[in-house]
């Protein structure tokens, strides 16, 4: 599904959910990289461009959203699919994690097919 080895940050500080996704995009053919928060995320944006960003929303410092707004304002990153990633799905944390630009929501622990369905509807 990848092409020239694309790449991914995974923005997540629980190991365990870092791992399930990881596990997903390499056997995709995907190079991951990972950031433990927001913050984390935002310095290696600002010299790199992945093809996809998975975000947790709870996370050490800014949450989750936040980051998904910054990155989604921000000319440099703001066309990069954001997936937010979370434990919290009520409809209203999708409706939220949407309206600051996430391009979809997934809920944790993610399913393997769900994943690949996301897969398919941003990367093709």
């Amino acid at each position: 599904m990848a092409t020239k080895m694309s790449t991914a940050l995974i923005v997540d500080d629980m190991h365990t959910d870092l791992m399930i996704l990881t596990s997903y995009l390499e056997n995709l053919g995907w190079r991951v990289i990972s950031a433990a928060s927001g913050e984390e995320a935002l310095s290696y944006l600002s010299n790199n461009k992945p093809d996809i960003v998975f975000l947790d929303v709870v996370l050490p410092g800014r949450s989750g959203f936040e980051i998904c707004r910054t990155i989604k304002t921000q000319t440099e990153t703001q066309k990069i699919p954001v997936v937010m990633c979370s434990t919290k799905n009520t409809d209203m944390d999708r409706f939220w994690g949407l309206k600051q630009g996430a391009d979809l929501y997934l809920s944790k622990p993610v399913n393997r097919n769900d994943f690949i369905d996301v897969m398919q509807k941003l990367i093709g």
